[in-house]
């Protein structure tokens, strides 16, 4: 994996850049549709290339490991072969699903005890066999096994955390380096930064994941319930400190004003559930605000969801046929609902990009942000 710096804004840390995997390139900043099962949920693959036009999408090591497994996947030549997608796919460690299992799992040196959400099965995560199983999966981009703190969280249980998410770095690092890839191309491993919301903790985990010179860093245990503000300071200190020659990835992150803003800190790579999650309960992103397509309002209209967004969902479809479809409980609902939300992601990363380059984005951001939280 390359990464070539192609611009920097004059009035913020923002900048655009070009990440080219072993499947194809990626234009940053960007955002990665979330495809936790090897689907992003309700969407088509063609949706996805033609009227969404994402150029990566994410895999989830846990979920994937459970269901299909590992010897379907293998059997397959990879994820991508199995789900059809052939452009670049990130997968996370399955890190964060594990330790949301905060009742059914525990937590030792050697790695991650834990009952399958599915079966109740018993498992044990390493950074081996995790290194192992996306080896396996395939991915172009896999991630180091870390521990994600929740929020709030004592200083000692984020230090100790934290130094764990370090040596267990250093053992990932040392069995992706010793093992190759299955299936003819390259993968490259981003480590995350950990630390929680402290500073000095967060700047030392910045620090250490810089000094591994990685192709890449990711930054984790943020939108994690912590303030907005919190998130801000805590993205722009890790910024300051990771290289500026590597892609960035803020992990889960987030809402529309979220990524514009964490963008202007320097941040370059993004991914959340939360379009497509909003989505089948009704509440679309648009180029004017945001829409609750449940309510009254919506009945008769039979405007384009978002005629000026652009591609065949969004301005073929009208909200009252949208809102018809959600009180009906229609399968086609979520459907046309997520594909909105997700063009609307990669439409707004794509004009993030464009005004990158023009050397306008930081007062075009202040004004995008204030009117994409407008609700309607």
């Amino acid at each position: 994996m390359t990464f070539e710096l192609q611009a920097q804004d004059p009035g913020s840390n923002a900048r655009a850049g070009k990440v080219t995997t072993a499947h194809g390139v990626i234009e940053t900043p960007i955002f990665m549709p979330v495809g936790t099962a090897a689907t992003v949920k309700a969407v088509h693959q063609r949706e996805l290339k033609e009227d969404i036009q994402a150029q990566i999408i994410l895999g989830n090591t846990y979920h994937l490991y459970l269901r299909p497994g590992l010897d379907i996947l293998e059997k397959a030549g990879g994820l991508h072969k199995f789900n059809g997608w052939d452009k670049p796919i990130l997968t996370d460690s399955g890190g964060y699903q594990v330790f949301s299992l905060s009742g059914t799992r525990k937590i030792i040196e050697e790695g991650v005890k834990f009952k399958s959400h599915i079966d109740g099965s018993t498992h044990l995560f390493t950074p081996e066999n995790v290194m192992d199983t996306q080896r396996t999966i395939g991915a172009d981009i896999i991630m180091a096994f870390d521990e994600c703190t929740p929020y709030p969280c004592e200083y000692d249980y984020a230090k100790n955390s934290m130094h764990r998410t370090h040596r267990w770095l250093k053992r990932c690092c040392e069995r992706f380096d010793s093992t190759e890839g299955k299936y003819g191309f390259d993968q490259t491993l981003f480590p995350i930064v950990q630390g929680s919301t402290f500073r000095d903790l967060r700047t030392q985990s910045a620090e250490y994941i810089a000094s591994m010179n990685r192709e890449g860093n990711a930054i984790g245990g943020l939108s994690v319930g912590e303030p907005a503000e919190m998130m801000y300071e805590m993205t722009d200190l890790v910024c300051s400190i990771l290289p500026k020659d590597k892609p960035r990835y803020l992990m889960g992150v987030g809402t529309p004003a979220n990524i514009l803003e964490n963008i202007a800190l320097g941040v370059d790579m993004f991914d959340c559930v939360l379009p497509t999650r909003n989505a089948r309960n009704g509440m679309l992103f648009t180029t004017q605000g945001i829409i609750n397509i449940r309510n009254q309002r919506w009945k008769d209209d039979f405007s384009p969801i978002d005629a000026e967004l652009g591609g065949y969902t969004s301005t073929f479809y009208s909200k009252a046929y949208l809102r018809h479809l959600i009180h009906a409980q229609e399968y086609l609902a979520g459907m046309i609902a997520s594909v909105h939300n997700l063009t609307f992601y990669l439409w707004l990363v794509k004009q993030a990009r464009e005004q990158i380059k023009a050397g306008t984005f930081a007062a075009w951001k202040n004004v995008m942000v204030e009117k994409l939280m407008t609700r309607l």
